[in-house]
């Protein structure tokens, strides 16, 4: 047949033609192992998978501040901006620069808080984190984290999946296709939000992108019930549920057989999961069995939805095989009104957080559980007032440099890396890009960040793109 024939062929006639050829390939294919290697019994999406080398951690609790905490008043004390305070900045500092909210030229607000050094490392961190100090020597402090996305969304789509524009996997996605899960019981990969309002990058955060379906991340709810009807309805019981299960997974794997789309396994995955889950979420969800000086410890309280009750949650999940359990809380935005932001945010997470490492460590679990902590960006040294508010001061977003700190799963405990200049405005040691942490929190899990990939579209896609270097110094 010529060229012009085939492509003038329609996809009865093809299969007319071929019919036979085809026929042999598909067999082929299924004894090869193909799509039925992954209807095979006992198989799905979230067994565990070997690691490339050696694993110092085996799972993630990753606490993101949504929003941009303030560094400046938090981590990176700068004497500097208390001289210049109210002055203009040098004009040679903001060359270039673009923001979001304010001039280039605003001047210099200086730190809302006094800052102190804690434990045998000397950690510096402001008073408003009294409980984070307790624990200064099990953390490493990172002070010189930078992005090129000065905007919300983009940039927490950055951090979560290592491009600004949604459709990519998220990281904890990347853990579940990559290293699987060691919960048969629970997902892979589980979202908590501590607050009612929403993170600017929304679901493309914990989305698969273009993964298998069933590794994106399943959201807890925030209040009520973290789970929607884990039990059943009356009249209905478990072996009802389980023969209406299995013959819709019987529909499902024949359909699948047929037509070889991947997403019908990932149906066929979920619709298991929630058959487990109703049996082991209730007991994960009730804090009320946790001992009341546990309770204390986070300043959690069952029924409740706070940051607290999710930073106990997902200690809970880990112990339980969970392999990334994401916590997200907004409210870190301060344009306005930076000292009372920070005030009431710290407030809400600092006990948590802390004691979120403590707890871990005392149950043996902070080994080879990375926890970690950070926003999508930081803020300027420079002022943004507004005049609606009475002129209350805030900061802008500031890309070139912002704080995380990290505990944990092969993590160099009682360190602080990288330095910014007097202003606070710029790395002056050891810059930190986002790929970099990414790189580094895939290479404490025994994946080299390289070759973790997916092939899409023609091409080879990883978390890190084609950036991102292990951050050598972090790791113990």
């Amino acid at each position: 047949m010529t060229p012009q024939h085939l492509h003038n062929l329609t996809r009865r006639q093809l299969f007319e033609t071929c019919g036979i050829g085809l026929g042999k390939i598909a067999l082929g294919s299924l004894f090869a192992g193909g799509m039925a290697g992954a209807v095979r019994a006992g198989q799905t999406a979230y067994m565990p998978k070997a690691t490339l080398f050696g694993a110092k951690a085996k799972r993630v609790i990753y606490l993101f501040q949504a929003g941009a905490p303030s560094q400046l008043e938090l981590f990176d004390n700068k004497p500097k901006l208390r001289e210049l305070d109210g002055k203009p900045i040098p004009p040679s500092v903001i060359a270039g620069q673009r923001y979001a909210f304010i001039q280039p030229d605003a001047a210099v607000l200086a730190p809302c808080f006094e800052f102190a050094r804690h434990g045998q490392s000397g950690a510096e961190l402001s008073d408003r984190l009294p409980h984070l100090a307790k624990i200064a020597d099990e953390i490493a402090i990172v002070k010189s984290v930078h992005t090129e996305q000065f905007n919300h969304a983009p940039a927490q789509i950055f951090m979560n999946t290592g491009g600004p524009i949604p459709g990519r996997p998220s990281m904890g996605s990347w853990l579940s296709y990559g290293i699987g899960s060691e919960s048969t019981d629970l997902p892979s990969f589980v979202v908590l939000k501590s607050t009612s309002g929403n993170v600017s990058g929304g679901a493309a955060m914990w989305s698969a992108g273009f993964l298998p379906g069933s590794h994106a991340g399943v959201p807890f709810r925030a209040s009520g019930d973290p789970i929607l009807h884990t039990s059943n309805p009356p009249g209905y019981d478990d072996r009802a549920q389980r023969e209406s299960l299995d013959l819709i997974k019987s529909l499902n794997q024949d359909r699948l057989a047929t037509i070889r789309d991947p997403e019908i396994q990932t149906r066929i995955d979920v619709y298991e999961m929630a058959w487990r889950m109703q049996s082991a979420a209730p007991e994960l969800t009730d804090l009320a069995s946790e001992s009341q000086a546990t309770l204390d410890m986070y300043g959690a309280q069952p029924g409740k939805s706070s940051y607290a009750n999710n930073c106990l949650l997902a200690r809970r999940m880990v112990e339980r095989g969970v392999r990334f359990v994401q916590v997200y809380h907004a409210g870190w935005d301060h344009h306005s009104q930076v000292e009372k932001g920070v005030t009431g945010q710290a407030k809400l997470t600092d006990q948590a957080s802390a004691a979120l490492v403590m707890d871990l460590k005392q149950r043996g679990l902070l080994d080879d559980t990375l926890v970690i902590w950070g926003g999508e960006f930081g803020r300027t040294p420079m002022v943004e007032a507004s005049a609606a508010l009475n002129r209350s001061l805030g900061r802008d977003h500031h890309p070139q440099a912002y704080t995380m700190w990290f505990a944990g799963g092969g993590v160099k405990p009682g360190i602080t890396i990288g330095k910014t200049d007097e202003l606070g405005f710029n790395i002056t040691e050891d810059p930190v890009h986002v790929h970099d942490v990414q790189a580094t929190i895939l290479h404490l899990l025994g994946i080299d960040h390289e070759r973790l990939t997916y092939r899409y579209q023609g091409r080879d896609f990883r978390l890190t793109d084609v950036h991102g270097h292990v951050v050598k110094k972090m790791l113990a």
